[in-house]
């Protein structure tokens, strides 16, 4: 047999902003892919180092200082170490959990930039950028939100909008909005060092475009082809701003390197840490090496908003150095919905993962193997509570732990635990053991492939084909009349059992090694998964143990009425009539088209539980006008309802369907709706003035 080429691998996982702790949005983005493919490359005895650190800079650590009293380090200190704590407890392996505030960090990025300054690679700008008044200080893209130009949602960023993920700059925005003083900010003139991305342009179509089409997932290589086509624009790599790694020119005095130039740049001054910590080579994993083929195989794990940022921007710096490899893949994964909305920091609305730990101690795996059920490879997916524990319930501990439970129990019940002589195997031992044969297999492709999802149900069709054959063989009848062949069935048995250790490695790491101690079983790499013949007769095993325990409906309950609370906790207090807003002059207001109108059939909008897709009589047609009115009234109750509707607003697509304009509702004290009608019964199309 040819011998194994041991490949050298370099993993990276997004850096989390350490501006708050993780939820399993985070966990189902990135780190938990990138753990499952760096333990799986260890397992094939390929050389592997995983690195990744707390990102302490940009916008949004001083954002949460101003918020908390605080100052930008005490912010990153506390929730740097808070991050660690949980990656090491929820099993994440990382070779190095490092932080962008060291020293080696700052003289990394700095050397960076000063190789492309020197380079003549960047263009110095003076342009006009958003200045606050009130507090004295250029806005930095976060701390900038508006309407977003391309699909007019709210709240869009100065750097990019998170709802359809468009790249923005600040002045892309309508109608901005300092997250300071809440107040317009105004332009002044700013001097700033750009990359021209325009230059990589061909450089990056040949080798995303044309070098990776049959590599990179469909959602990454449609997000940079669309990036592509628009054309790239000379970005910023500076920022005015106090905190962060100073721009290392006299003429730069009081400025930062912009956050998406020093956090990649974090993977590697990890490694270089890492290296200087265990007296290793860390050049060997980042740089181009003499011989093509001993260049590191480089995967950046990462969520879809990070995709821009890792397969453009990042791409065209290393390039621009010159001595670095690029990326061989880039396995974005989208978002993670949480009970039929949108995981949020800001309202709560999420499952954090050290108050996870602290409420399921010693079940890390439960949620592990839950969340990779899930993850969201290519699409957006959903976690509910009721799902978590079907799973857990109806898979882990009804499949897989049953399996290794009977098994264990009956090899200590008949056979005082030792492992018995197989002999004389039947057909049926025989496909069983040719069928877990080809299982190691699928999984390596799936993994290899980025699709975690199906390697795990690989995963789980071997515990479902031990049950199987138990179901079949019946040793606990069996044993009555051919003890014989019931040695023979628990030795197949067992055998699949030593499998499912080896299997679960990847996957369920606290699991694998509970269930190696049961077996009584040093851990064995992936070269012996798939073997029959993993425990030898007369081997002893150890005692029995439940590899699973149930969740109950008390414990899901309990975590339902903690989403419940935390959202009634973060409705926005509204004790008093808020203020008038600004004049606006009559022609304005005559602009306005708003007639009477009558609902004459509505509907709920499918996966939202806020929005109603409405068909209006206005007098002069009927339209549709999705309206977010769900959580206070129910479809059938307003049917024949008279409503003010403005009929002139720009028409608008709202989760696929075209909104043609607006009703008008009034907001009480406490947030509740109620319809703006005419007291009167009156034709529709009315003109209200």
């Amino acid at each position: 047999m040819k011998a194994q080429e041991t490949k050298r691998f370099t993993i990276t996982s997004a850096l989390p902003y350490a501006n708050g702790p993780l939820h399993i949005g985070h966990l189902a983005g990135a780190y938990i892919p990138s753990d499952i493919f760096a333990r799986f490359q260890r397992l094939k005895k390929h050389d592997v180092l995983h690195v990744c650190g707390s990102d302490e800079h940009g916008a949004a650590i001083t954002i949460k200082a101003k918020k908390e009293g605080s100052t930008p380090q005490q912010i990153v200190d506390k929730y740097h170490f808070q991050i660690m704590e949980s990656f090491k407890e929820f099993g994440i392996a990382f070779d190095i959990y490092h932080r962008t505030s060291t020293h080696i960090h700052h003289e990394l990025s700095q050397e960076f930039f000063l190789n492309l300054y020197n380079k003549g690679e960047f263009i110095e700008k003076i342009s006009e950028q958003y200045y606050d008044e009130d507090f004295n200080q250029f806005l930095a893209d976060r701390y900038i939100i508006g309407t977003c130009p391309n699909c007019h949602s709210e709240g869009a960023y100065g750097d990019q909008c998170e709802k359809c993920g468009t790249s923005l700059n600040p002045t892309d925005l309508i109608n901005p909005i300092s997250t300071l003083s809440g107040k317009s900010p105004v332009l002044r003139e700013t001097k700033h060092w750009y990359l021209p991305l325009d230059k990589y342009q061909d450089f990056l179509e040949k080798w995303l475009i044309e070098g990776k089409k049959d590599i990179l997932k469909s959602n990454v290589f449609g997000q940079c082809s669309s990036w592509l086509k628009s054309g790239l624009q000379a970005r910023s790599m500076t920022r005015d701003l106090d905190w962060g790694v100073d721009v290392p020119l006299k003429e730069a005095e009081g400025k930062k390197l912009y956050v998406w130039l020093d956090a990649p740049i974090g993977y590697i001054s990890a490694s270089k840490q890492w290296a200087l910590d265990t007296n290793n080579d860390w050049e060997k994993y980042w740089k181009i090496q003499a011989d093509p083929k001993d260049n590191a195989h480089l995967i950046h794990f990462i969520g879809k908003d990070n995709i821009v940022f890792h397969c453009i921007i990042f791409p065209a710096i290393l390039k621009a150095h010159g001595d670095y490899i690029l990326p061989e893949n880039i396995p974005a994964n989208e978002f993670l919905n949480l009970e039929g909305d949108k995981l949020s920091t800001s309202r709560n609305h999420a499952v954090w993962l050290h108050e996870y730990l602290n409420e399921f101690p010693q079940r890390q795996d439960e949620l592990r193997y839950v969340l990779t059920s899930i993850l969201p490879e290519t699409s957006d997916s959903e976690f509910t509570w009721k799902d978590f524990q079907a799973r857990i319930n109806n898979e882990l501990v009804a499949i897989f732990g049953n399996f290794i439970n009977r098994v264990m129990v009956l090899s200590h019940k008949y056979f005082d635990g030792k492992v018995m002589e197989a002999s004389a195997l039947t057909e049926n031992d025989r496909n069983v053991l040719e069928e877990l044969a080809h299982y190691p297999e699928k999984i390596e492709k799936s993994i290899n492939d980025y699709r975690f999802r199906e390697a795990l149900s690989h995963f789980i069709n071997v515990a479902r084909l031990g049950n199987k054959y138990l179901a079949e063989e019946e040793p606990w009848k069996v044993i009555k009349t051919d003890e014989e062949r019931v040695k023979t069935v628990l030795n197949v048995s067992l055998q699949i059992a030593s499998n499912l250790a080896i299997l679960a490695l990847p996957f369920l790491p606290f699991t694998a090694e509970k269930l190696f101690a049961m077996l009584n079983q040093t851990q064995k790499d992936w070269d012996n998964a798939g073997k029959p013949d993993l425990l030898q007769p007369g081997h002893q095993l150890g005692d029995v143990q439940l590899l699973f325990e149930k969740i109950t409906d008390e414990q899901v309950q309990f975590q339902l009425d903690k989403l419940a609370q935390a959202k009634i906790d973060n409705q926005p207090a509204k004790s008093e009539t808020s203020a008038a807003k600004s004049n606006i002059s009559f022609d304005d207001f005559s602009a306005m088209d708003i007639r009477t109108g009558k609902i004459i059939a509505a509907e709920k909008v499918a996966k939202t539980k806020k929005l109603l897709k409405l068909t209006i009589d206005t007098g002069i047609d009927q339209r549709t006008v999705v309206s977010g009115i769900a959580e206070f009234y129910q479809p059938d109750e307003i049917i024949g309802k008279q409503v003010s509707i403005l009929i002139n607003l720009e028409p608008r697509a709202i989760k696929g369907i075209q909104s043609q304009g607006m009703i008008l509702m009034a907001e009480d004290n406490n947030g509740k709706l109620s319809f703006v009608a005419p007291l009167d019964d009156i034709n529709p199309g009315s003109t209200i003035r």
